[in-house]
């Protein structure tokens, strides 16, 4: 009895839609016979019509049956086609995923057990051979389908700095939030003396952006800093976006990409928002410090990545004391093709938080045992946050023209607390009554509401066998935030004191233009220039909080927003003030080659930071802050049939008119005075069949231009090494492969400056994940800190007083430092369901 098989034939259509350029469809490599089982019945219909992913690989996923000739005959095909390989589609020149529909034709009934068999010459395939004296079957023509280009365009370069990251298989090492994401980019640390739920701090290349305040940072382009919030203006909390759902980056480091708007001082990142894995995702893990985390994903089989939902549930008691958390996040978005020529998509997140923080301790009271490394002195400290966002946005190409538009909406409400000097501010002040040292502690709260839109135009003209573009785009934001800001007494939730009560209306209307014109085959010039008006009407709750001539009979006491003027003279404890500011910020970007695979390129630009709220004066232009950046690199490139790999090396250069500086006693950035940076980065990245690396280092030296001293807290040197190995074992379990992945991250930062010329400790921390997966079935082990190391995560030195020696308190700046955490085991299991792969 001779095997039966499937006889098809395989049509690829060439129609194809593109985001304002023609695409290459992807074409078939290698092919599989299709072979049903002995005895199916026969076919329902003359053909199977599948729908498929093309990965940028060239590798079959997400097989859909779109019309059925019978489970048997769909089931051949399907089986078949995953073993398929093809050369990817081309998109500007690149390889990128495409999703597309294949026409299995069925050419005749399905043979008899003694029909005779022949091979096909060309596709490898077999096909039954007619019986003598009969007819052959006539040719059928397959309908005609669309080849539709996934995902998005890779943005061209706008500088050697502008790094597009696929996360690809790097997924797998292990991160705890989604912020750890950006360390595949140079020059990043990530630290957290806040804890689990509290944002994080980053540092990018030499500045110090806090938790955004210098850095712009969007999600799928929805901005994500707030303006207003009075713990830092540009205040970006990442924890609302779940891990599972980021796959890409896009991190531009300076201000060289016109499109690049406000906060993006240091320099911008985008996270891209997909999920490559098809169906029903549920995965659990637990582990040490009584942790727990659940998360459920959603992948609707022959959708685009960018349709997916997600829930994340995470909890914690936390490494040492007070370091208990506890959130969950919400984030779905739908994209829905509209037309050949138009595809629209919406988006909604949701998040709540609630956590508490183990604050700074001081190294002196660690050494003489009075505290332990991981204790806390104030367990009131914390906070809690909730955020809501809905967003949409439409893509319409036709002809030479390309345009984009995007709305957003953001609600977001934050309460923070926390002490970092102890006893040490509230002096007895003359006219105050009586009274010691009541604490420190910081209790801010904030709330903001922000709506606006953002888009572009394109247009493309080939002008002397060249490709020419001009984009015009826009930007605006309004943001409502109100924010206080109290002194509490120690060991209560009682404010003795309010420092800020703002109430503000701020508008955020920004243009920009930008060229991308190629005078040769090896010349490319970008740039243009963006200019944003910023517009404030601040009302101050709170605005007189001392009087320089006091009444005597009537003195103000211990009020905090002063109902007085001189001598008594009453007045309301309010005033508004408004003002407004421009700036114009040209970019440009020059490019020479490739030649033999490396591209060099220098780019010059300027960005802003607008003013935070608080320093508004009644009409008297906003003093922003001002960078000026250039840099220059070479970046190489080369793809083999199983290797591709990348590297560059840049130098940079950065001057900032009014820098932010961290303050022990504001408990946040503060404005400084003008520095400069000067450093280098290179960056590498491998990719193979079964392996993913990627290696990146930066130096800088950052300096205060008047004094020379070296700018604190910033790290001058960052080392940064991701590595994913993944391969099929040599087992198989009841007939089905075994699959182990390993991931492993390291992280090193260089002694960092201290204020009174001291240096930290360095950081070295190494990480591993371990997945083993069978069919739907997933079992993971990941360790954070493997060789449990004893680290600061931060490190401070100020004058202090928390009450722990009994010793008389001094002005004496001491070290301080926020714990890093010890290593942490994490089970988990995963589970998916109906997706395809």
């Amino acid at each position: 009895m001779s095997r039966s098989c499937l006889p098809i034939s395989a049509a690829l259509l060439v129609s194809a839609v593109a985001v304002g350029d023609e695409v290459v469809p992807p074409e078939v490599i290698s092919k599989v016979a299709a072979v049903p089982p002995v005895g199916a019945p026969p076919a329902l219909h003359e053909h199977v019509v599948l729908e498929l992913t093309i990965t940028d690989d060239g590798v079959v996923h997400d097989v859909v049956v779109i019309e059925s000739a019978g489970e048997a005959w769909d089931q051949a095909a399907v089986t078949a086609l995953k073993q398929w390989r093809f050369k990817p589609a081309l998109h500007q020149g690149k390889t990128v995923a495409s999703r597309t529909q294949l026409t299995f034709n069925v050419a005749a009934p399905p043979p008899t057990p003694d029909a005779g068999l022949a091979a096909q010459p060309d596709g490898g395939e077999l096909l039954e051979a007619p019986d003598a004296g009969q007819a052959p079957a006539p040719e059928r023509q397959p309908p005609e389908y669309t080849t539709r280009v996934l995902g998005r365009a890779e943005p061209k370069s706008t500088a050697p700095s502008d790094f597009h990251i696929e996360v690809g298989d790097l997924r797998i090492v292990p991160r705890k939030t989604s912020t750890e994401f950006l360390k595949l980019a140079p020059g990043i640390l990530i630290t957290n003396e806040g804890g689990e739920g509290h944002p994080d701090q980053i540092f990018l290349r030499g500045f110090d952006a806090r938790e955004g305040q210098d850095i712009e940072l969007t999600a799928e382009g929805m901005p994500i800093n707030e303006s207003g919030n009075l713990h830092g203006n540009g205040y970006a909390d990442l924890h609302f976006i779940i891990p599972e759902l980021i796959e890409n980056l896009r991190v531009v480091e300076g201000p060289f990409d016109p499109a690049q708007g406000n906060y993006a001082v240091a320099g911008s990142a985008d996270f891209e928002l997909g999920l490559q894995q098809k169906g029903l995702t549920a995965k659990a893990a637990a582990g040490t410090f009584d942790t727990q985390r659940l998360v459920l994903l959603w992948g609707p089989p022959g959708e685009s990545s960018r349709s997916f939902a997600g829930v994340q549930l995470y909890r914690t008691g936390g490494f040492g004391q007070n370091r208990d958390a506890q959130y969950a996040a919400l984030m779905g978005q739908y994209e829905l093709p509209l037309s050949q020529s138009a595809t629209a998509y919406i988006g909604v997140n949701g998040y709540a938080a609630k956590y508490h923080s183990a604050g700074v301790l001081r190294a002196d009271d660690v050494e003489a045992g009075r505290v332990g490394f991981y204790d806390t002195y104030d367990n009131r400290l914390g906070g809690d946050t909730l955020r809501a966002s809905i967003y949409g946005a439409i893509h319409h190409h036709g002809g030479p023209f390309v345009q984009q538009h995007q709305v957003f909406l953001t609600v977001r409400n934050a309460r923070l607390t926390d002490n970092f000097t102890g006893f040490l501010l509230d002096v007895q002040g003359q006219l105050q009554n009586p009274h010691d040292q009541r604490g420190d502690a910081l209790d801010r709260n904030s709330l903001a509401i922000t709506v606006g839109a953002k888009g572009f135009g394109r247009y493309r003209a080939r002008v002397l066998d060249h490709n020419h573009e001009l984009t015009l785009g826009y930007f605006g934001r309004f943001d409502l935030a109100e924010g206080t800001q109290q002194r509490l007494i120690a060991g209560t939730n009682t404010p003795y004191r309010r420092d800020v009560d703002l109430d503000s209306k701020l508008t955020d209307v920004g243009l920009y233009a930008n060229a991308d014109i190629h005078p040769f085959d090896w010349l490319t010039l970008r740039g243009g220039v963006r200019a944003d008006l910023f517009t404030f009407n601040v009302h101050d709750n709170c605005a007189v909080q001392d009087v320089r001539r006091p009444s005597s009979q009537n003195p103000p006491g211990d009020q905090s927003c002063i109902s007085q003027m001189d001598l008594g003279k009453y007045r309301e404890p309010d005033e508004r003030v408004s003002a407004l500011g421009s700036s114009i910020m040209p970019r440009g970007t020059l490019l020479l080659g490739p030649f033999a695979g490396v591209t060099l390129s220098g780019a010059a630009g300027q960005g802003v930071r607008s003013i935070d709220p608080q320093y508004v004066s009644q009409n008297i232009e906003t003093p922003f802050a001002s960078i000026f950046a250039w840099e220059g690199g070479a970046q190489w490139a080369h793809r083999w049939q199983s290797l591709d790999a990348s590297a560059r090396a840049v130098v940079f250069g950065t001057r900032v008119d009014k820098d932010l500086v961290f303050s022990e006693q504001a408990g946040r950035n503060i404005i400084g005075g003008a520095t400069r940076r000067l450093g280098g980065l290179v960056a590498a990245r491998a990719r193979g069949g079964f392996f993913d690396l990627s290696l990146n280092g930066t130096y800088v030296h950052s300096a205060f231009e008047d004094t020379g001293f070296v700018v604190p807290y910033v790290p001058d040197l960052v080392l940064r090494a991701d590595g994913a190995v993944f391969h099929a074992l040599p087992w198989r379990l009841f007939a089905h492969d075994l699959r182990a992945q390993l991931g492993v991250g390291y992280t090193f930062v260089g002694r960092r400056a201290l204020p009174y010329g001291q240096r930290s400790d360095v950081i070295s921390v190494l990480d591993a994940n371990v997945e083993l997966t069978w069919r739907w079935l997933t079992l993971g082990v990941s360790c954070t800190n493997l060789l449990n190391t004893r680290y600061r995560l931060g490190e401070y030195n100020y004058a202090s007083d928390f009450h722990t020696s009994g010793a008389f308190p001094t002005l004496v700046p001491q070290r301080h430092f926020s714990a890093g955490p010890p290593r942490q085991l994490l089970f988990s299991l995963a589970v998916n369901l109906g997706g395809q792969s």
